[in-house]
């Protein structure tokens, strides 16, 4: 079954299924409740937007000068950096640094690019253990699903969900309530924090001008997964970087506000490189794995560099109607809602992925929450033109559009067919998809241009 036709049938089954539309829906109004008081830290939110928005644009249209800066400061202070042009590369690079540490335990933060390279299973592949310590990666971990959300792993579980996952894969007693489940999978987690070879992190932001590489988190995992290992691994997609350490005191309220509703998360950490002499703490060594992963093809067309922006909030996911509909599961890649949409077909391939780029009703609101105002929506738009460009579409849509065209563009053809004879037409051709759960449409059995020509003859 192919990407596109794995996706209808996903989405036809969740968009129906009304408990996890209740679960989704639950869990999306606690968080607008939370983003509309973190908004009330600012005196002009819009202008910290624009202004967030002119940095990322500053960084991406000198991304090589950023990187290179970057990559100059981290190695001056005795860390390493990797490049990685693809998934795989990245893959083999984490793969080599455990066989040289002899490392058969890692402990792992929260991370989405390394959901991207599917990093854990490689790993397993090679008796290597990946283990989330995030609390909702690790209850998707242990259930076997990706993250369902950008920034809330286990968003559709509820908490009777979650105590049914451990007592099924840890034994637990059922029914536990969320405070005994929290201590479990912290006594579980403790106990591979003490044994973890590497500790591995993802990246919120890269910091040019200081080298250094930034994670938020709010539940301090990510530091006790760098604290005990002796080599930490840090893999970031080249878009996170930034100019400036200054720069952190905009973009983390802004990433806190829009991701949970917070003025900013509880623990932000700046990591500069291994420990130093006199630290007592910290890994001994440190990698930086820069992955592309595709994202230079964003970057080389203009029309959707803008995508390249995203801080990975989560609030355009939040606020789409079609993901509050299917979820996150549904769309079938690591980034889904409308930023996952936008630069999904142009990462792993438009032909496989130009679907998602119809899975919108182009309302705007993605760009409407945006925190760096990206125009989500008219890209979503662009990757459509994109792939009729590029010959994506097959015969039967392209007839289709056509014919529609051309009597969208005739008024004689629109008066010629009666109102029986479009209904007709219309239905027959939507049977299999608006007419599948809806009633047939219903067409007046005069145009509006006849009525008012009768209207104004009287």
């Amino acid at each position: 079954m192919d990407k596109k036709t794995t996706f209808l049938a996903k989405s036809a089954v969740k968009a129906h299924d009304l408990e996890h539309k209740r679960k989704l829906a639950f869990n999306i109004e606690k968080y607008a409740e939370t983003v509309v008081k973190g908004k009330q830290q600012y005196a002009n939110l819009d202008k910290a937007r624009k202004k967030a928005k002119n940095t990322k644009w500053s960084a991406i249209e000198n991304l090589d000068k950023n990187l290179e800066l970057f990559e100059k400061n981290f190695t001056a202070r005795g860390g390493k950096v990797i490049w990685a042009e693809t998934a795989q590369e990245a893959q083999e690079a984490v793969l080599q640094i455990c066989k040289e540490k002899n490392a058969r335990h890692i402990v792992k933060m929260k991370s989405m690019v390394t959901e991207e390279i599917h990093l854990n299973d490689f790993l397993a592949k090679h008796d290597i253990e990946s283990v989330e310590t995030d609390l909702g990666e690790y209850i998707q971990q242990l259930d076997g699903e990706p993250p369902y959300h950008i920034v809330t792993p286990a968003m559709h579980k509820s908490k009777e969900d979650v105590a049914k996952v451990f007592h099924e894969k840890l034994g637990t007693a059922p029914n536990l309530p969320p405070q005994e489940l929290t201590q479990i999978a912290r006594r579980n987690l403790r106990e591979k924090y003490a044994i973890a070879d590497i500790g591995l992190t993802g990246g919120n932001f890269l910091i040019a001008d200081t080298g250094a590489v930034c994670t938020s988190e709010n539940e301090g995992n990510g530091r006790l997964s760098t604290a005990f290992a002796k080599t930490q691994i840090a893999i970031v997609g080249i878009e996170k970087v930034l100019p400036s350490i200054n720069d952190l005191a905009l973009f983390w309220p802004l990433l806190a506000t829009y991701g949970t509703g917070q003025k900013v998360t509880v623990y932000n950490t700046i990591f500069t490189g291994p420990k130093c002499e006199g630290e007592t703490d910290g890994p001994e060594e440190m990698y930086v794995i820069l992955l592309d992963n595709g994202r230079t093809n964003l970057i080389g067309r203009k029309e959707i560099r803008e995508s390249m922006y995203c801080i990975r909030c989560g609030s355009c996911l939040n606020a789409c109607p079609v993901y509050k509909n299917i979820g996150g599961h549904a769309y079938g890649a690591t980034y889904s809602g409308p930023i996952g949409s936008v630069i999904t077909p142009h990462m792993s391939g438009m032909k496989e992925y130009k679907h998602l780029s119809y899975a919108s009703s182009l309302c705007g609101n993605c760009t409407e929450v945006c925190p760096v105002k990206i125009n989500i929506h008219e890209m979503l738009l662009e990757n459509r033109h994109i792939a009729e460009e590029e010959g994506l579409n097959d015969f039967k849509e392209n007839m289709g559009w056509k014919i529609w065209k051309k009597g969208m563009l005739s008024r004689s053809l629109m008066n010629a067919a009666s109102g029986g004879m479009k209904e007709k037409m219309v239905n027959m051709l939507f049977k299999n998809s608006w007419a599948l759960h809806r009633e047939n449409l219903h067409f007046p059995k005069q145009s509006f241009q006849q009525i008012w020509k009768e209207h104004n003859k009287n």
